[in-house]
């Protein structure tokens, strides 16, 4: 294998893409001005009820949301909660209903969505209302990292507001299967070639090296591993076409992936990210690449960090948080927009944020809840997120359109599948990326 290069470490904030981290807040700019009736496109200040449309609907993430309901209910009593969740692995059924709704007129009064350019074609399309008056309303200027207001800003405008921040570049590590294999479970690897040698090692005691799942999972995966070889200023070119997504480094990363991809479980494109999980938490499996959502997951089952699983970021990748977020929109017409602005002050406020992260594994986009509230992840995150080189994830919508990631995700499938290689992928993957550089 060719050895990786060796980026050093930057020290300033990355620009995570163009277009990037789009979040809205709600009604045509005016401060309070929930309706967003500038055009008159919403529908009124009814506050009787909000449907929301999630994919929180099972496990670790249901108890998130549960969580965050439980204060809307206590905030806003008089308004009804309406539960419109859809399962499926990073909303792509929810995705599909949504956008047959909106398309049809019928909108929920809020959605989730990633922040980043996967809201790029919902406002393209006129779907989602400006609500930067929110963040005068609700005083959120003052507490989201400037740094973070720029980068969610379009135009002036605003089109969400996030519910938490995650953290991408996440291995978590069963240190028995480790030990097993004659690995020190907690010195991490220097790099993905130093990790790439300890999956070997694991292999060989015949238990299973890293555990992947249905397609973003794969993606989830691919996007680290890029991150790894390429380093953070290179891997940020992928998004804004200044890295050559044909070039000799990205199919070193490909090739380092595709041999990850072979090490893991066979029955990958038939399981969610939770699923996937389980083997490395019952001791089946050393690794899994997965979003910090995973720390709920080993809570619900009483697990111990640094005695039953153990967490890094990716070989290769310390010093560098790759970034993603939830956020909650106003759609255009919404039936209950004052039950929609009721909404997004809960998933915004200070007691909102600390329920509902606290639970799900990330960390508030507020700067004025004290870490100490947060368990021992959580307070490692929200450190690495202040001091850390950010970028954007492609898996989870802020680094490329909707129609990008769907566009990769059919690639590694079709090689997960056994149907393409390595150099095939490549060509998929520029075919995939081609619009970004225009």
């Amino acid at each position: 294998m060719r050895q990786i290069k060796k980026v050093g470490r930057l020290s300033t904030l990355a620009v995570v893409m163009s277009g990037a981290l789009v979040l809205s807040a709600c009604g045509g700019g005016g401060s309070g001005d929930s309706s967003g009736s500038e055009g008159g496109s919403a529908g009124g200040e009814d506050a009787g009820e909000v449907q929301v449309m999630t994919w929180w609907a099972q496990g670790s993430e249901k108890a998130g949301l549960d969580a965050l309901v439980e204060v809307f209910g206590e905030q806003h009593p008089d308004t009804e909660f309406v539960n419109a969740a859809l399962a499926g692995g990073a909303g792509s059924q929810a995705k599909q209903k949504l956008q047959a709704d909106l398309q049809a007129g019928n909108p929920p009064d809020s959605f989730q969505a990633h922040t980043g350019a996967e809201l790029q074609d919902y406002i393209d399309a006129g779907q989602i209302e400006d609500v930067s008056g929110l963040y005068d309303e609700f005083g959120l200027t003052d507490v989201f990292p400037e740094s973070l207001i720029e980068q969610l800003t379009v135009d002036d405008q605003i089109y969400s507001i996030p519910s938490n921040v995650h953290r991408s570049n996440v291995v978590w590590v069963n240190p028995a299967v480790l030990e097993e294999a004659g690995v020190d479970p907690s010195t991490p690897p220097a790099d993905l070639d130093a990790w790439m040698a300890d999956m070997e090692k694991v292999a060989a005691t015949g238990k299973t090296p890293v555990t992947l799942g249905m397609d973003w999972t794969q993606t989830h995966l691919l996007e680290n591993v890029l991150l790894s070889e390429l380093g953070p200023e290179a891997y940020n070119g992928l998004w804004d076409g200044s890295t050559d997504w044909a070039g000799g480094e990205v199919n070193s990363a490909l090739t380092k992936w595709a041999q990850i991809v072979e090490w893991s479980n066979t029955d990958r494109d038939g399981l969610d990210w939770e699923p996937a999980l389980q083997p490395v938490m019952q001791g089946e499996a050393a690794y899994n690449v997965m979003g910090d959502w995973a720390v709920a997951a080993y809570d619900a089952q009483d697990m111990t960090a640094g005695e039953d699983y153990a967490y890094w970021p990716v070989p290769g990748t310390d010093g560098v948080f790759n970034y993603l977020a939830d956020s909650f929109t106003m759609p255009v017409g919404a039936a209950h927009a004052g039950g929609t602005k009721a909404w997004l002050e809960t998933i915004s406020s200070a007691e909102g944020q600390l329920a509902f992260n606290t639970v799900k594994g990330s960390i508030p986009a507020r700067t004025d809840i004290d870490a100490a509230e947060f368990p021992e992840y959580q307070q490692s995150a929200m450190e690495a997120f202040e001091n850390d080189t950010i970028v954007s994830s492609l898996a989870h919508g802020a680094a490329a359109p909707v129609a990008v990631s769907t566009a990769v995700n059919q690639a590694v499938v079709k090689f997960s599948q056994g149907a393409s290689d390595v150099d095939t992928l490549q060509q998929e993957l520029v075919a995939a990326t081609e619009s970004l550089s225009q």
